[in-house]
């Protein structure tokens, strides 16, 4: 009885978890069936097209690997990630780039010179995005004034707690 449970619980947890080989990061059309346990898995490809896996990680909306199509530019990635969030530096957004023989390469942009500049010297108005790149948008909280009084405000109150209690003790 219990060997059948055992086999029953491990086959419904390869149906619900499929195991699958590692797949190349080009691929035609859009039969991607791929699961993520590590982050999300969104689906831009294009049917009949050339399709390619890019990562977006750190400051973006919408983290995760991405099914994108061949020939797409570092601001089309970043729009389809869902932009920058508040908190991301914008002038030291990275592409790293492996290549055949296992070298990486990485390249800094500046998310504003890139959008707003007329004239954007090297590389970085046509930087196209290829299978395998991970692009990295650094980033910071913000503390506004509410953050700055909701700490002053919690150490206060704990040091006028203690006070308290320190003089009824005393007494």
């Amino acid at each position: 009885m219990k060997k059948n449970l055992v086999f029953l619980i491990g086959f419904l947890l390869l149906f619900i978890f499929p195991v699958h080989a590692q797949s190349n990061n080009v691929k035609i059309g859009t039969n991607f069936k791929e699961i993520s346990p590590n982050g999300a898995v969104y689906d831009y490809s294009v049917a009949n097209a050339l399709n390619m896996h890019v990562s977006v990680w750190g400051y973006v909306r919408l983290p995760g690997r991405y099914i994108v199509p061949t020939n797409l530019m570092l601001s089309d990635i970043i729009s389809y990630a869902g932009g920058p969030s508040p908190d991301a530096l914008l002038n030291d957004i990275r592409v790293i780039r492996t290549y055949a023989d296992s070298t990486q390469k990485v390249f800094t942009f500046n998310y504003n010179d890139l959008m707003f500049e007329p004239k954007v010297k090297g590389t970085m108005s046509n930087m196209v995005i290829q299978a395998g790149d991970i692009i990295i948008l650094p980033g910071e909280p913000r503390f506004y004034f509410r953050d700055y009084f909701t700490m002053t405000l919690a150490v206060v109150s704990t040091l006028i707690s203690l006070s308290i209690l320190v003089l009824n003790i005393v007494k």
